[in-house]
C-alpha cells in the first residue's frame, strides 16, 4: 500500500493558495495526493502535477447522477487519475434494496464508458450505508455484489466504523474490489470535530491496516480536526511509516 492525502482536509489553505498547499504536502512527504471537485480544480491540478513531485492516482467527483461524464473523464485523463470515485449518494436510497440495485447497475455503466478511457470507477462510503441492514447484510455489501468486478470500492474505514461495522471484517468480506482505503481516527462518534491524527484515537488500526494491505493506497483524512491541519496530517504519515517499517 502506498500513502495519500485527501485534498478536502486542506480546503481551507487551498482555496487561499492552491499551489502553495500542494508545495506544503509534498514537503510533509507525500507524493501522492487525491483531489475532491476534480473538474473544478482541473487546471489547478494540471499546474500541481507540472510543478511539484506529486501525482493524483484517485480523485472524487460526483457522477452517478445527471452530470456530463464525457467531461470528468476528460478532467481525469488531464490530471493523470486511475481511479476515479463518486464520494456520497443520497442516504434514503441505501435504505431500500431495489434502489442499491439500481445505483449498482447505473455505476456498472459508468464503469464501461470509463473503462475505454483507460479509468476504473468507484464509490466512497459514510456510514449510512453501513447503518442501513437489506437481506441479512450492510447495504453497501449488497451493493458490492451487485458490481461489475471492474467496480472499485474506497472504504472509509472510520465512518464504516462509526456505522457499527466491523471494519477488518467489513474489508476481508469486500476482498480485492477495495483498492483505496481512508484512514483516519477519533473518538467514533459522527462528530467530525472529534477527528484525531492517526494512532490517537479509538480505530482498530493495526488490524484494519493488516486486512487492507492489498489496496493500492491508504489515504489519510481528516474531515475536520481541532488542531493544525498540516501538523495532523503529518503525525498521520508518521504513524504509518513506523507501522509500514515495523511491519517490514
Amino acid at each position: 500500500m502506498q500513502f495519500s492525502v485527501q485534498m478536502y482536509s486542506v480546503r481551507e489553505a487551498l482555496a487561499s493558495d492552491f499551489q502553495g498547499t500542494v508545495s506544503r504536502l509534498v514537503d510533509l512527504g507525500l507524493t501522492h495526493a487525491e483531489p475532491y471537485h476534480l473538474v473544478e480544480f482541473r487546471e489547478e491540478l494540471v499546474r500541481a502535477r507540472e510543478q511539484f513531485a506529486i501525482d493524483f492516482p484517485s480523485a472524487h467527483q460526483s457522477f452517478l447522477g445527471d452530470v456530463d461524464f464525457d467531461e470528468i473523464l476528460e478532467a481525469a485523463q488531464a490530471v493523470g487519475v486511475q481511479y476515479l470515485v463518486d464520494p456520497h449518494w443520497r442516504p434514503e436510497d441505501w435504505t431500500d434494496a431495489a434502489a442499491v440495485r439500481e445505483l449498482a447497475a447505473t455505476l456498472n455503466a459508468r464503469a464501461a464508458s470509463a473503462a475505454e478511457a483507460g479509468l476504473r470507477v468507484g464509490y466512497h462510503n459514510h456510514q449510512f450505508e453501513l447503518e442501513s441492514r437489506l437481506e441479512g447484510r450492510s447495504a453497501l455489501e449488497l451493493f458490492a455484489d451487485e458490481l461489475d468486478p471492474q467496480v472499485i470500492l474506497e472504504v472509509d474505514t472510520y465512518w464504516a466504523a462509526v456505522g457499527g461495522a466491523d471494519v477488518p471484517s467489513l474489508l476481508d468480506a469486500l476482498g480485492d474490489r477495495v483498492q483505496l482505503v481512508h484512514l483516519k481516527d477519533g473518538d467514533l462518534s459522527a462528530d467530525p470535530a472529534a477527528q484525531l491524527p492517526l494512532g490517537e484515537g479509538k480505530m482498530p488500526l493495526a488490524q484494519t491496516l493488516d486486512a487492507s494491505a492489498k489496496a493500492a493506497f491508504g489515504v489519510i483524512e481528516f474531515d475536520a480536526y481541532a488542531g493544525d491541519m498540516f501538523e495532523g496530517i503529518a503525525a498521520s504519515l508518521a504513524y504509518l511509516n513506523r507501522t509500514v517499517d515495523t511491519a517490514a
